[in-house]
């Protein structure tokens, strides 16, 4: 096993169905998940290697394996109940590896303090922000609760705030200016919600999710006094944080600049933010591992935090290894390290730039240059002759565009209705972390199909 570099996988491509009418396509681009590995990217070499010596100890006698490859899976089975990987760990993670995460926040933060008494590990960033939401949302209460949630959003996490029982109060992004938060559109979501729900919190993605917004300081100074002044509990989704790629952007934590907005705010303002081993330069999605960080809970709500994140007994174990690699990685002089440091974002960065050129030039399509994150966003201006046919369908219009995509060029995005959009707008999104050669591929399916939509509605 190499590093992390290209190699088509067949989840991404998959073989066309030789059965019904013939296509003039092989197989389909799938580009609808956000998922690193099913995209053609190789895993980390370190990382397979020392989870399989967690997993087969008697690996760690092989010669195959490189010795801090070794050195690391030792370590992590002495921290594990019965030295094996099968046992349950401490509700909120493997002692030594929840210190080491606190050190990796601590040094991402540029020595902003961080305690390993206010962080879970989880199964995920999703499970973390559902549980934190158990706490937050009374659903026997009158008016029922809400939470301000970004528009275009995370569908996964409208479901969450549903499924216990809250109201959704969407925030629209601003897409003319690259999706920009606005606090006067915060204030309008919030008048809202008056008379139909009563909001506790407010949830930002950043980056964003599925439009590739990074947010910058100021932004998020207005967001944070806004919070304040409102009393909302901020929930910060962070899980995007590695994938920078815009000309001055950078990554933030809200962590951190809570913390340097000094005393009341510093002191006052709850905030979780979470993060994952599924994303970044690890790509784990299916190992489940993620971490939600508290900040200025009174000592009574973490004891019952404590309680409803123990219900689940712990996080995934395999999920916790891998934080541990992502919170402390192979360093220079390591034999592992050349391997590890191979990353993603050449990838997005040639992707996004390839992607924004040509989306643009295409009639009917615009897409706003992506900042950070792993998906664009293109907004797709539907003739009215295809949303006559998806009305005559029972769909909505960019469904509709998203079918006639797949059935005519092979490429199944996902449609912007899933992620909630202004009225009347019409997007699709598309994951940017796949292979080059895949990807420049999709975008000649692409243009070729929209270039033949445009002429058969008009």
């Amino acid at each position: 096993m190499s590093g992390l570099h290209c190699e088509l996988c067949a989840d991404v491509r998959i073989s066309a169905c030789p059965q019904g009418a013939a296509k003039p396509y092989k197989d389909v681009i799938n580009v609808s998940w956000g998922d690193p590995h099913r995209g053609g990217l190789k895993p980390l070499t370190f990382v397979r290697q020392v989870l399989a010596a967690c997993f087969y100890p008697e690996l760690l006698d092989s010669s195959k394996l490189p010795l801090d490859a070794k050195q690391r899976a030792e370590w992590l089975l002495e921290r594990c109940e019965g030295s094996s990987v099968g046992c349950y760990t401490s509700t909120a993670g493997i002692s030594d590896v929840v210190h080491r995460v606190s050190e990796f926040i601590r040094r991402r933060d540029g020595g902003v303090p961080s305690h390993p008494k206010n962080i879970f590990i989880t199964c995920g960033s999703q499970w973390a922000l559902t549980n934190i939401l158990k706490i937050l949302v009374d659903s026997e209460a009158s008016p029922r609760a809400g939470v301000l949630v970004p528009a275009p959003g995370h569908s996964t996490t409208v479901w969450s705030v549903t499924g216990q029982g809250a109201v959704v109060v969407p925030y629209y992004l601003c897409e003319e200016e690259g999706w920009a938060l606005k606090v006067e559109e915060l204030q309008r979501a919030l008048d809202s919600a008056e008379g139909v729900c009563k909001p506790v919190a407010l949830y930002v993605i950043n980056p964003g999710n599925p439009a590739g917004l990074v947010q910058s300081r100021e932004s998020m100074e207005e967001v944070i006094r806004f919070a304040s002044e409102k009393k909302l509990f901020l929930l910060a989704d962070e899980v995007y944080q590695d994938y920078i790629y815009g000309e001055g952007s950078r990554f933030i934590s809200y962590k951190k600049v809570v913390a340097e907005m000094g005393a009341p705010l510093s002191d006052s303002v709850q905030l979780a933010s979470f993060h994952s081993a599924s994303k970044g330069m690890m790509g784990e999605c299916g190992l489940r591992g993620g971490y939600v960080e508290l900040l200025n809970l009174d000592p009574a709500v973490m004891e019952y935090v404590y309680k409803i994140f123990s219900i689940g007994s712990c996080g995934s174990v395999s999920g916790q290894l891998a934080l541990d690699i992502m919170s402390s990685p192979p360093q220079p002089g390591d034999s592992s390290y050349p391997l590890y440091e191979q990353t993603p974002v050449c990838t997005l960065v040639h992707n996004v730039k390839t992607a924004s050129e040509v989306l643009n030039r295409l009639p009917g399509l615009s897409c706003q240059p992506g900042d950070g994150g792993a998906f664009l966003f293109p907004r797709v201006d539907i003739p009215p002759k295809a949303i006559q046919r998806a009305q005559e369908a029972g769909i909505e219009p960019d469904t509709f565009y998203c079918v006639k995509l797949l059935e005519e060029a092979g490429v199944l995005v996902s449609p912007g209705c899933d992620f909630t959009q202004k009225e009347g707008t019409h997007h699709i999104r598309l994951c940017t972390l796949v292979c080059s050669d895949v990807f420049e591929e999709l975008l000649r399916r692409l243009s070729n199909f929209q270039t033949n939509f445009m002429k058969d509605f008009s």
